[in-house]
């Protein structure tokens, strides 16, 4: 998973269209659309001990796993729970608080190019759109790093001088089977990026 910079001169939308038509060039078939959402959660007041930040919990949802919900911690543990996991967060909300107004999202189009699923998606956060995720997914493979070279070659013929390092989920797993849960720390950590880049002041964007 990772973030592509808004072609100069272009919109979010626009810059989607062309990496939709470059994957569409390559023979990429469309195969439907994808949603994965964020909501951040800190923990209450009333239990961090003076001083200290509370800790951010984030709950995600992802349109592929539709019967489960993921909660993150930065840096910390990835819960699978199922689908329910929403209504127990309502129950727990005298420890853990929703920050409303963080709630982001990426939507967009699946394409399958052969073993390759791609997912181009338009990051928005409340009405805007804040940036570009793409997903790219080898099938056949489950070790991450036994097809990484071959998904950089994959990514470097639609992204270009975009392609992505190595996702950091991918050095904690070695040889290791690579989970959902993985992609959804990728997730975690675009947003986020995503976040902090909105924070900075820009003269003349309110």
């Amino acid at each position: 998973v990772s973030q592509v910079p808004v072609a100069e001169g272009k919109s979010v939308q626009q810059t989607v269209e062309l990496l939709a038509r470059r994957l569409e060039a390559l023979g990429a078939e469309k195969q439907g659309t994808f949603g994965v959402d964020c909501e951040t959660y800190h923990t209450a007041g009333a239990i961090g001990t003076q001083g200290q930040t509370g800790k951010l919990m984030y709950v995600m949802h992802n349109s592929e796993y539709p019967l489960s919900c993921f909660a993150l911690f930065e840096n910390g543990p990835c819960l699978v729970a199922d689908a329910n996991f929403d209504t127990l967060m309502v129950k727990l909300k005298g420890f853990f608080q929703n920050a409303k107004a963080n709630k982001i999202e990426s939507r967009g189009t699946r394409y399958q190019y052969c073993d390759f699923l791609v997912k181009l998606g338009t990051v928005t956060m409340g009405p805007s759109a804040r940036g570009i995720s793409v997903e790219v997914e080898y099938c056949p493979c489950v070790i991450a790093n036994d097809c990484w070279n071959l998904l950089m070659e994959f990514m470097q013929s639609f992204m270009g001088s975009h392609t992505p390092g190595i996702p950091s989920v991918f050095g904690a797993k070695h040889d290791s089977v690579y989970s959902p849960g993985d992609t959804m720390v990728q997730y975690m950590e675009l947003f986020n990026k995503i976040r902090k880049q909105q924070q900075v002041p820009v003269a003349g964007i309110r």
